[in-house]
């Protein structure tokens, strides 16, 4: 955590006060930037002609997964390759089985058959592709002990990355938002230099105080919970790996009910695909990642289900996503939290600090 690393534990311990204190402005700031940056990404949209799934896939899931790549590579540094990939992989779990399901389950969420042809398909693409690489490294190195990551492999999913960006501005401009008559005629005399400048600022600033406040808050919980004697283990797999997807949650929230769930599957879809090309790709270029075990057994075979599941809703009949899809995204991530306690607490998977 970015903010809990700045901020030493004595200093909650010597004044448990400010506990109280970070975790309510935590949350003041996770709804008010929130709100900021939904309200911010729409006027963008419309001001530039973008779609706003468009904008959700491309700018608001890159703001949101900065602070990853940040942690997994700090993390790759200082030798803890298994946290840096972890990061990566536990947000594409979280982001479309917890996130993208429990948001199916309170709104039935539009498909935007344009999109969910092209960025859908780079979502489960790059899933494949992470996939791919482990298991051929593994096959290369003549089994999955030891198996490292290397440099150059990082050095393609950032290349991939540009070229991703690079095709989701192409896709754009072949795939305008339509608007409502009122709306369309509102939106005309929001165009202009300085509306999209007065946008911009406005979405980074938001996402800054989302990513602020999701920091505080696990930074304050994760001491509540040491304070409580959690094991520093299951802190691990559970609140660290929630926490980073803490901004893709919030703000998939607030957009769907501000109305707009159409930023939310395109931050869902973007985000994932940053994830294995950002995320992995600058902590493995940064330093050759050594990949732990339990990625082939658990990890990775659960992300490519979660993966495989939404895009066969995607295919489903109907225009929009079901309740039903959502509840089997939450199965899975729920079977998968409780499979992995389990081996925590029996002692099958150990977690470095």
């Amino acid at each position: 955590m970015v903010i809990a690393d700045i901020i030493p534990s004595a200093v909650f311990e010597q004044h448990s006060a400010l506990l109280l204190a970070f975790v309510v402005v935590s949350i003041a700031l996770l709804v008010f930037g929130a709100d900021r940056a939904v309200v911010a990404a729409v006027r963008l949209a419309r001001a530039i002609g973008m779609s706003t799934v468009i904008i959700g896939a491309t700018v608001v899931s890159l703001g949101t997964t900065s602070p990853e790549a940040f942690v997994s590579v700090t993390a790759a540094i200082r030798g803890k390759g298994g946290l840096a990939l972890g990061n990566g992989v536990g947000s594409i779990i979280c982001d479309t089985a917890l996130i993208f399901g429990l948001c199916c389950c309170l709104q039935r969420l539009p498909k935007d058959r344009f999109i969910l042809r092209r960025h859908g398909w780079l979502q489960l693409g790059s899933g494949v592709l992470l996939a791919g690489v482990l298991f051929g490294l593994a096959w290369w190195n003549g089994g999955f002990t030891g198996v490292l990551i290397p440099r150059a492999v990082g050095v393609v999913f950032l290349v991939l990355l540009v070229g991703y960006m690079w095709i989701s501005v192409r896709w754009a401009k072949q795939h305008p938002t339509e608007l409502p008559e009122h709306e369309r005629q509102a939106a005309e005399g929001a165009t202009g230099g300085a509306v999209v400048v007065r946008s911009v600022v406005e979405l980074v600033v938001g996402l800054a105080l989302v990513l602020v406040g999701s920091n505080l808050l696990i930074g304050s919980v994760e001491v509540l919970a040491i304070r409580c004697s959690v094991p520093r283990s299951v802190l691990a797999v559970t609140l660290v790996a929630f926490g980073t997807s803490l901004p893709e949650l919030v703000t998939g929230v607030t957009s769907i009910v501000k109305g707009h769930p159409e930023l939310l599957i395109g931050n869902v879809i973007g985000a994932d695909i940053l994830n294995v090309l950002f995320v992995v790709g600058a902590s493995a270029a940064s330093v050759p990642l050594h990949v732990p075990m339990e990625f082939y057994y658990l990890h990775i075979p659960v992300m490519l289900l979660a993966l495989v599941l939404l895009r066969t809703f995607m295919w489903a009949d109907g225009p929009v996503f079901r309740k039903a899809h959502g509840v089997w995204l939450l199965i899975t991530f729920l079977g998968y939290y409780g499979v992995m306690l389990t081996l925590v607490l029996m002692g099958y998977l150990q977690y470095s600090e």
